[in-house]
């Protein structure tokens, strides 16, 4: 009995490590813990060959006091349909990975490499992503994130960025503002000659003398 588990949970680990969807990855999770739990109950002694590996459940989350080293730097691409990040990151396991996916936004965890927890995450993303259909898998010297796009559609950055712009558009509408900024630009940039003339055109617009401060200087 003990040996057709311990042989099962060997083939079970493996199929673990090359499948590629997150659900075959759960089911075959849910399995893992189940034969080691059988194990554990029927031959005792069996935790000191198998020990259980930490769960990415509650038990990690709970734990406020885990410090975390961001993992800032790391590669990404994409197609039509999504985004692929990757992640250099080698000793990962599987069953220590605590993912979470939003639709504007991702945080992945990787607990206990050599002492240490790591996260690679994004405030807001760029664009909507669909969570129910975003993966992790890992490789031997990498991780892969895959984030599926609620829209197909090339992303021009992976993070969102506010469109500085937007607050110049009230300006381009009102030509006088236009005229304003360019002309104390000038101002300031020119030299005694440049700043007397504009100096005596704007006096003459505000007075009525002159209907275009800036003609003759365009």
């Amino acid at each position: 009995m003990a040996d057709e588990v311990a042989l099962d949970l060997e083939e079970l680990r493996h199929l673990q490590s090359i499948a590629k969807r997150s659900r075959i990855i759960s089911l075959i999770s849910s399995e893992i813990r189940s034969l080691e739990k059988q194990a554990i109950e029927a031959v005792p002694s069996l935790t000191s060959q198998t020990p259980t590996p930490i769960s990415t459940t509650a038990k990690v989350v709970s734990n406020a006091a885990l410090n975390y080293v961001t993992l800032g730097s790391f590669s990404w691409d994409q197609d039509n349909d999504k985004v692929k990040i990757y992640v250099s990151l080698e000793g990962v396991n599987q069953e220590k990975i605590e993912a979470e996916f939003k639709p504007m936004s991702f945080d992945v965890k990787f607990h206990d490499i050599q002492g240490k927890n790591y996260r690679c995450a994004t405030p807001k993303l760029n664009k909507e992503i669909v969570p129910e259909k975003c993966k992790v898998i890992v490789k031997p010297s990498k991780v892969i994130i895959t984030l599926f796009k609620a829209s197909k559609g090339n992303w021009l950055d992976l993070h969102f960025k506010e469109d500085k712009l937007k607050p110049n558009m009230d300006k381009e509408r009102d030509p006088m503002a236009g005229i304003m900024d360019l002309m104390k630009n000038m101002y300031d940039e020119g030299d005694d000659e440049m700043k007397k003339t504009i100096a005596k055109a704007w006096t003459d617009a505000r007075s009525g003398k002159g209907a275009d401060p800036l003609k003759g200087y365009r």
